[in-house]
């Protein structure tokens, strides 16, 4: 269906949403807003540093791409700006870059120009609709993506609510870091960070609409402060730096744009991917529609920004965005209060948070994780199919082992190849007639449906191609070999069969020949237009011949019915009596 929107709300559908904007969204905005900049803060000027920038350019790399999200974005909930997987790729590929580009000082400088290139590759993949290609992430990606990512998130916060010095390239490497230290655990961190989980899934229960995560946040900080907890080793913030950026042109220098752009490809597709798969876990269905071509051009326009602000890459939060909705967040205006919030702490109320305790937000963090964990769609995924509960396990598992970019590979891949295993080896099956049931269904699925006698219609629910055209005729052939005898006709009901291609057709050729051996004649029916205007230029058509192809099942099976009565003097068991009145 067409998209029948303005052309200007489709390229701002943040305006279109504030343009409808209930008053009553407004309390749960402001609150998630402000819960999420509490967060915030302090997580992306971590974010900065393992970018290995000043931790001030983590909140200056907040401003830009949320005001351009709000604008562009599709999603109402999902939070975008620094993130520990593209800050990680970030550091990768500055890292390998700056010797090249004049030392350690051109740091900042390759940074945002890696932002700037990052952008330019998603906005070209907007302009060429590249967006389809995210298509290929199913149900059951996205289940284990989530789990993947709440899995690295839990662990990446360990080292803070335990104060232990946890080490390792991976999260199998920093789990093993953190079980050998145990031992080593600072109590009064372990001891806050239980009491706040604690408060968090008690109120999430009690009083799930509440503003418990900041209420939370408040009251860990207030003990903090009024009992000067510090002096028994329990860590702050601390000071929080109060500048904004300016804005100005990266000066390329001696950076070769082309060893870049593998770097800025990467941490592309890693944050396209991520934005789509948050994007698509928190949208409402009430009217939010996740458009992929949208979604590159915002994130597109606002690394661009972000670049000549001096920041660095940026994709979507998964924990930014559960915490958000988590605190009531209804709309992108929750993005606005973030950056008002961001602001004023850089530029008044940077002391307000110095007493915030690293271990109240490390199990902010888990806490949020584990809402990222859904058991009950996991356990209807395996209800519906056991390969698809493998591809969610197997996502989830490539993500925490191999990371984001691996993860994504190998999910994609196995939907991929079980798409290819599902459509080379379809559903097939015989129809006939049911008592009481008007048209002919699959005698597997009523216990007293009969075949027509004599005559074997066949169903193979797959467009017929070179994968699958040897299963076809194999199965073509079981189901006459399998109908009581004699078998006079076999009629392929073609109605999924919408697109063949020239092995198909041969194997269509061969069973028709196959069929003439024994003596049984080779028809069609509800064979469509496109079909057809595919089929006409091989002959095949005119081999089976124009008597033996029809537009409606009916209207073959009262065809075989008069034959078979010329035939043989009576109708064939099996056949409706009114089958010859229609």
């Amino acid at each position: 269906m067409p998209d029948e929107r303005p052309r200007w709300q489709r390229f701002f559908p943040g305006i279109a949403v504030f343009q409808h904007y209930e008053r009553s969204w407004l309390r749960g905005d402001i609150i998630a807003g402000i819960t999420v900049a509490a967060y915030l803060v302090p997580q992306v000027m971590a974010y900065a540093v393992i970018a290995g920038l000043p931790a001030v350019v983590g909140l200056w790399t907040v401003l830009a791409p949320m005001v351009i999200y709000f604008f562009l974005g599709t999603s109402r909930k999902l939070s975008i700006g620094p993130e520990s997987t593209t800050a990680l790729m970030t550091a990768a590929g500055v890292g390998a870059l700056v010797s090249a580009a004049g030392g350690p000082e051109r740091y900042a400088e390759v940074a945002a120009i890696l932002a700037i290139a990052v952008g330019i590759i998603c906005l070209v993949a907007s302009i060429a609709r590249l967006g389809f290609l995210t298509k290929l992430l199913s149900r059951p990606v996205l289940i284990g993506y989530l789990v993947g990512i709440a899995v690295l998130m839990i662990v990446s916060q360990l080292g803070k609510v335990t104060k232990i010095d946890v080490s390792g390239a991976n999260t199998w490497e920093e789990a093993v870091s953190l079980v050998s230290q145990l031992g080593q655990a600072h109590l009064p961190t372990v001891l806050l960070s239980v009491a706040v989980l604690i408060v968090l899934y008690l109120s999430n229960w009690l009083v799930p609409r509440a503003p418990s995560s900041l209420i939370t946040l408040l009251l860990a900080a207030g003990v903090v402060a009024l009992f000067g907890l510090e002096r028994y080793g329990l860590e702050v913030i601390g000071q929080v730096p109060q500048e904004l950026p300016e804005p100005r042109i990266p000066n390329l220098g001696d950076v070769d744009l082309w060893a870049l752009l593998p770097y800025a490809m990467g941490i592309a597709i890693v944050g396209f991917s991520d934005n789509i798969l948050t994007a698509r876990a928190f949208a409402s269905g009430k009217g939010e529609v996740i458009d992929p071509n949208q979604e590159l051009l915002a994130l597109g326009a606002a690394n661009v920004a972000t670049g000549f602000l001096q920041g660095f890459p940026v994709s979507s939060s998964g924990s930014r965005t559960v915490l958000g909705d988590a605190a009531g967040a209804r709309t992108q205006v929750h993005a606005i209060v973030v950056v008002v919030s961001v602001i004023m702490v850089l530029l008044f109320a940077g002391p307000v948070l110095e007493s915030f305790p690293d271990a109240a937000l490390g199990a902010l963090v888990i806490f949020a994780a584990t809402q990222l964990i859904d058991a009950k769609e996991i356990r209807r995924i395996g209800r519906f199919r056991r390969s698809e509960l493998i591809i969610t396990g197997v996502t989830a598992a490539a993500v925490v082992f191999f990371g984001v970019l691996v993860g994504i590979g190998v999910a994609v891949g196995l939907s991929i190849l079980d798409l290819i295993r599902r459509i080379t080896r379809p559903y097939a099956d015989v129809l006939g007639y049911a008592p009481g049931v008007p048209g002919m269904h699959s005698l597997e699925d009523y216990d007293e449906a009969t075949a027509v006698a004599g005559l074997v219609v066949f169903r193979y629910d797959s467009p017929l191609f070179f994968a699958n055209a040897d299963d076809f005729v194999e199965r073509a052939l079981d189901a006459v070999d399998e109908a009581e005898p004699p078998v006079e006709w076999f009629l392929l009901n073609a109605e999924a069969n919408t697109e063949v291609d020239l092995t198909a057709v041969d194997a269509l050729q061969d069973l028709r020949k196959q069929l003439e051996k024994r003596g049984v004649r080779f028809a069609m029916a509800r064979v469509k237009q496109d079909l057809a205007r595919s089929l006409e230029p091989t002959g095949f058509l005119e081999e089976v011949g124009g008597n033996y192809i029809f537009a409606t099942l009916p209207t073959a099976v009262r065809a075989y019915a008069r034959e078979y009565r010329k035939k043989h003097g009576d109708l064939p068991e099996g056949v409706p009596p009114k089958i010859l009145e229609d």
